[in-house]
């Protein structure tokens, strides 16, 4: 059991986080405040390769594993939580089901948009009555001669109103549950697909998160991902990968918010000396690195996991359930130590505290986590 990271993985880390000093930390305060899109970092982190790095090399992607992946989003939710959030979908949501699950003529066609063509990819699963309860989607999939008709809405899409490539859900057999859904690749100039609202969030601002409308939509139907009826089965195996990636962006929130909490307390002074010195924040600091390292220990493990192709549902449940909790009440104790200022936009905190909500919810909530690991336990 080796602990250390390769050469290559130190490597990435490293070209992360100086992208992520020189790019990304100048402008996410901007990007807050307008939600704007970062377009001009996510085009670079395309000619970095960062953007579909887990796509084959033969496609057009770097061939890296999910570790790097993951030490990406890491990295770039230190400073910006929504560029890591459009990376992680992008790679975790958008690519790695259709490498995973693609036919070869699928691969072909679209992983080397997703890398080389500088296409943004997206997930819609989720519906305005099928959250956690997924199988109660009812978008529909009718299959009519050389092509399916979809017809039905998508909720809380990441990435939304800038992709162009989409893996989409729907139900081909009401009758069957979650035997009649289906996957989908659906591009947004299909005849029928739409952008509906533009979700006006509490955090995230610079993630372009939208409502999807399927009217008519014409699929055709060598689209279909994987078999007819499997759909289910590659939303949660998707899901699985992508709490990775959402484990790995609450992570960084929670490492950039110590980060920042650690500079602003060995600078302000307060009865005599800097309230770094004080025990209250040295032991609250204490249990913030302590909660970091287990958060980094859970996350490398299921990245690692997954590389292998070993089985890391509970690992990634896990991972994703204690980082997403670190984040939130690390963002709330570092935000505490700046005060009143900390309340203010003069500094990152109340930023980084709205980002860490969502990291409990989206991607299976923190209940959602538990009945996973509860039925991987033997339970």
């Amino acid at each position: 059991m080796d602990f250390n990271l390769s050469r290559e993985h130190q490597l990435v880390r490293k070209m992360m986080a100086e992208f992520t000093e020189n790019e990304v930390k100048p402008i996410a305060a901007e990007t807050d405040k307008t939600s704007q899109y970062p377009r001009e970092n996510i085009e670079k982190l395309f000619d970095l390769g960062v953007m579909g790095m887990c796509v084959p090399k033969e496609y057009g992607g770097a061939g890296a594993d999910p570790l790097a992946s993951a030490i990406c989003i890491e990295e770039l939710s230190k400073q910006c939580a929504s560029t890591g959030d459009i990376v992680a979908t992008h790679n975790g949501l958008c690519c790695d089901p259709i490498i995973t699950h693609g036919t070869e003529a699928q691969k072909a066609k679209y992983l080397p948009m997703l890398t080389k063509g500088h296409k943004v990819g997206a997930f819609c699963l989720t519906e305005s009555d099928a959250g956690s309860d997924a199988a109660k989607g009812q978008t529909e999939a009718k299959l009519d001669g050389d092509h399916y008709v979809l017809n039905g809405s998508k909720i809380f899409i990441t990435n939304g109103y800038v992709a162009d490539v989409f893996v989409v859900f729907a139900m081909t057999d009401k009758t069957k549950g979650t035997r009649g859904i289906s996957a989908f690749i659906v591009e947004s100039s299909f005849p029928g697909f739409s952008v509906g609202k533009h979700e006006e969030k509490m955090g995230l601002h610079g993630s372009p998160t939208a409502e999807i409308v399927f009217t008519d939509c014409i699929v055709p139907k060598e689209n279909l991902l994987g078999q007819e009826g499997k759909g289910f089965k590659i939303a949660m195996q998707t899901l699985d990968g992508g709490r990775i990636g959402i484990a790995a962006q609450a992570l960084g929130i929670a490492e950039g918010a110590m980060e920042e909490a650690m500079a602003y307390t060995k600078g302000r002074v307060q009865f005599g000396k800097p309230i770094s010195k004080f025990q209250n924040t040295q032991f609250t600091f204490a249990d913030m690195a302590m909660r970091s390292e287990a958060g980094r220990l859970l996350t490398y493990q299921a990245a690692v996991l997954k590389g292998e192709g070993k089985r890391f549902t509970k690992e990634a449940a896990m991972a994703k359930l204690f980082c997403s909790e670190h984040a939130m009440l690390t963002t709330t104790k570092a935000l505490q130590m700046f005060g009143g200022y900390g309340y203010t936009k003069d500094y990152p905190l109340e930023r980084m505290m709205r980002d860490a909500k969502i990291t409990e919810i989206y991607e299976g909530t923190s209940e959602i986590q538990r009945v996973v690991i509860s039925g991987n336990i033997g339970l």
